[in-house]
């Protein structure tokens, strides 16, 4: 009776994780989901847009401390960046009801210069899979999601603009 039930937990092992393989071979289309910018107009996530250049989505809470480090971090930098490779950075707070009265004057007081939307409920941090914050995406030309990180450690930064420039100069991402 083992026997059978070991080569059938084998069997789906395989074959979930050859499924996985597959799946994550190719780039992942950004979903449509309707979330708010942070003035509270509605927002389609299919409006994130760059003209074809590389697009950042940068899942972070003001409650957060790394996400709000991180996003400060690349605040210092993003000019640079925007004009080396026309970059845009989507920041979505995942703040609930309760703490997104919180988000404006943050993102006001740090002189972020991102668009900043809210995902209140979390319908488009499940339908991009976030787990632990800060989850940073980069997305191509085309709004196909390439590579994915998540927390932030000082220096960081650094390799996500070596990434932003591959993607820019369509070199592969691994």
């Amino acid at each position: 009776m083992k026997k059978p039930a070991l080569l059938v937990a084998f069997m789906m092992i395989t074959v979930f994780g050859f499924s996985q393989e597959n799946a994550t071979s190719k780039n992942r289309a950004l979903p449509s989901v309707d979330i708010k910018d942070v003035k509270g107009n509605p927002f389609n996530t299919l409006m994130i847009e760059n003209d074809g250049k590389p697009i950042i989505i940068d899942f972070w809470a003001s409650w957060c401390k790394p996400c709000v480090k991180e996003l400060t971090t690349i605040a210092d930098v993003y000019a640079d960046w925007q004009e080396e490779t026309g970059v845009k950075l989507y920041a979505v707070s995942i703040d609930d009801a309760r703490s997104s009265s919180l988000v404006a004057p943050l993102v006001n007081g740090k002189n972020w210069d991102y668009i900043v939307l809210l995902d209140q409920n979390g319908d488009f941090k499940r339908a991009m899979n976030v787990g632990p914050i800060p989850h940073t995406f980069v997305l191509n030309g085309k709004r196909e999601i390439i590579w994915q990180h998540t927390s932030f450690a000082e220096g960081s930064e650094r390799d996500l603009i070596n990434i932003i420039k591959k993607v820019k100069n369509g070199e592969e991402i691994k």
